[in-house]
């Protein structure tokens, strides 16, 4: 059985799906026709329902719970991973409502966390994610949204943290921060959702079971990202939560939707069960 699948190039993504897309291990009767974009990118072709099997930022999946149901395997959860928000000149919270701020894109999670944090933000504009920085630097916003490998250069490209969105939602919440889940159609049975679950999983076993070792896979698609920097983007992004959400992660889900929903940020109501 065919299924499409949809995950980023970024060296988290890369190590999770590795082993099961470049058949690395054994996936019975599935075979998976994949294709790797930006997180934004994939967020909008969900929206247009384009594959079985997609990473979704959860800002996205707050509108697309109805057609998609979220996998226990595969999420970037965490503590200490959130986004961050930083400007080429020192700039006060208090300010933010008067600043022209690049975001990665209006339904990424990065984005709902700066409209929980600071409703007041309002003039904010979709720029692609790795060109955040330079935008900032260039001054053509006082102010940049960054998440994934930026959190790693921002500071030596001279630019000023105003505030980590990720340390704000653990202290405010008390709770993990959901940046990103893998989904699945809700329209295919529950055992196919099991089996891909369960293939996710193991995927994900067989690259920590031969890490430290970065497989071509991981290291091509890095974007000329230094060594380095792909191994501190593995160790951030991917844990325990990625192998399995467990309770603690369906909890801090379930808070970030209870949160944006309570804010006005979710058209609607959400399925009985976000979890297939």
């Amino acid at each position: 059985m065919k299924l499409t699948l949809g995950f980023s190039p970024c060296p988290n993504d890369t190590f999770i799906f590795d082993a099961l897309v470049n058949k690395k291990i054994d996936t019975g009767i599935y075979s998976f026709d994949y294709v790797m974009e930006d997180v934004e990118t994939l967020n909008q072709w969900a929206f247009e329902a384009k594959l079985d099997i997609t990473k979704l930022s959860y800002g996205s999946y707050l509108d697309l719970a109805h057609p998609y149901a979220l996998l226990h395997s595969g999420s970037a959860l965490g503590k200490g991973v959130g986004p961050l928000l930083v400007s080429s000149q020192p700039i006060e919270r208090s300010e933010l409502a008067g600043c022209r701020i690049a975001i990665p894109g209006k339904k990424t999670t990065a984005n709902l966390l700066l409209s929980l944090a600071h409703p007041e933000a309002k003039d904010k504009t979709e720029v692609l994610f790795s060109d955040i920085e330079q935008s900032v630097l260039d001054g053509r916003f006082d102010a940049g949204l960054i998440i994934h490998e930026s959190r790693f250069t921002y500071a030596a490209r001279g630019l000023h943290k105003i505030m980590d969105l990720g340390d704000w939602w653990e202290n405010e919440m008390r709770a993990a921060i959901p940046l990103g889940g893998i989904v699945i159609r809700r329209s295919l049975p529950a055992n196919i959702a099991a089996d891909v679950d369960r293939l996710i999983r193991e995927s994900l076993e067989y690259s920590w079971k031969h890490y430290p070792e970065l497989s071509p896979f991981v290291q091509e698609n890095a974007q000329e990202m230094e060594e380095s920097v792909m191994r501190q983007h593995i160790n951030l992004y991917v844990n325990e939560f990625s192998t399995d959400l467990g309770p603690v992660g369906r909890h801090s889900i379930e808070t970030l939707f209870s949160k944006a929903k309570s804010g006005g940020l979710i058209a609607g109501n959400l399925p009985e069960n976000i979890f297939y």
